[in-house]
């Protein structure tokens, strides 16, 4: 897997926006993205220094329209710790 498919899109909610005094962000990254394709996604990107990465499986939720239901896919999301001192400055003002 490239690097560059690694990191799908950055999350950005109010509790991704807490945990950025933390120096944690949060994205959504690929299915078969590993820990460390990760760290070297997000070092590469943003030229920062990564501490930590976790990983959290986020299930598919059931939908319905109308008669119908049906369940949105399962997708992997990874809090990304940095070094102290580093910030993303893709975050910064939102």
């Amino acid at each position: 897997m490239h690097l560059s498919d690694v990191l799908q899109r950055p999350l950005i909610t109010e509790k991704n926006a807490i945990l950025q005094a933390q120096n944690k962000y949060a994205f959504e990254v690929a299915k078969e993205a590993t820990k460390p394709q990760i760290k070297q996604a997000v070092e590469k990107a943003f030229r920062v220094k990564v501490s930590g990465v976790n990983i959290v499986w986020v299930s598919g939720k059931t939908r319905r329209i109308g008669r119908r239901m049906y369940s949105t896919p399962p997708w992997k999301k990874a809090f990304v710790t940095l070094r102290a001192g580093d910030k993303i400055e893709f975050f910064e003002g939102v």
